[in-house]
């Protein structure tokens, strides 16, 4: 039997002949597909690699969390639920990608796959009673050219909402004092512009919550606290909605004072940027790791 220091000294091997020898290894693992992962150590915050059993199914690279049927999911594993950002080597490139933990029905369907490309996998599932899990790994691909994913599309959304409330704020600001000699038609305008920002950003707010939240969630775990944080947010930025909704429905030009409500605007675009800025920082990358963006 290995004891830890011998099996952490056998992956030192394994990993410098891979690397030595353009992902090809001897021995036990020879005619072995492999790819070294690199993960962040949940708890030690450190780089740790290791050589892993690699699959693409439909041209989906992955790898499987067996652990050659032990009781707990390997360390790795523990790794990508704490950062789900990871290095892939294959051989002949290394790349860096982010980590999802397909569930229910469509890893039942992928792990089928690989049992049976593999029936010793099969073996490992019988040995344990936890479901051994299923990782694909998803190439983090910058550039112009390539395709435009589910993040991007929310970066897009936010963009729009970002110039709605640009322009809603420009039709008090471009001239203070012009609000207050302007015909009830502007101030009629105001309010259509507002109620079509307000109503569009609750509806983005209402399909994050509902639809993209929770597949993340589930996907990612490293990103569930991240998330409940955003929704916390969301509550907070539908206050102020409410607040400037209120403002703008009760402004009358020569009677309402409208520093009131620019100071409002003033104070959702500020919260707003915060929140959608720091939303794609969390999110943009798995977002185009589900899978490409809706074409309309």
């Amino acid at each position: 039997m290995i004891d830890n220091y011998g099996f952490t000294e056998f992956q030192r091997q394994v990993i410098a002949e891979f690397r030595a020898n353009g992902g090809k290894v001897g021995g036990m693992f020879e005619g072995w597909a492999l790819v070294l992962l690199t993960t962040v150590g949940a708890r030690s915050g450190l780089r740790r690699t290791n050589p892993l059993g690699y699959l693409e199914i439909d041209g989906q690279p992955l790898v499987v969390a067996s652990a050659m049927g032990a009781p707990a999911s390997p360390a790795w594993y523990h790794n990508i639920r704490k950062n789900p950002m990871v290095t892939v080597e294959t051989g002949t490139e290394t790349y860096p990608a982010i980590a999802a933990i397909p569930a229910g029905e469509e890893r039942d369907a992928l792990f089928a796959e690989v049992v049976r490309r593999d029936p010793g996998f099969g073996e490992y599932q019988a040995k344990t009673t936890r479901t051994i899990p299923v990782v694909t790994l998803h190439r983090v691909e910058p550039g112009a050219d390539r395709v435009r994913g589910l993040g991007d599309f929310l970066v897009e959304s936010h963009d729009w909402l970002r110039q709605e409330l640009t322009d809603l704020r420009r039709q008090l600001n471009a001239d203070p004092a012009a609000i207050e000699r302007t015909p009830p038609g502007l101030a009629q305008e105001l309010r259509t512009h507002c109620l079509t920002f307000c109503e569009a950003l609750k509806e983005h707010h209402t399909g994050e919550e509902l639809g993209a939240f929770p597949m993340l969630a589930q996907r990612f775990p490293a990103l569930a606290p991240a998330l409940a944080k955003l929704s916390e947010e969301h509550a907070v930025v539908a206050r102020l909605q409410a607040e400037i909704q209120r403002l703008v429905d009760g402004y009358r030009p020569g009677e309402s004072d409208p520093a009131a409500l620019r100071a409002e605007l003033d104070r959702l675009a500020a919260e707003l940027e915060a929140h959608f800025a720091w939303e794609e920082r969390t999110v943009v990358t798995a977002l185009n790791a589900m899978g490409p963006a809706p074409e309309f």
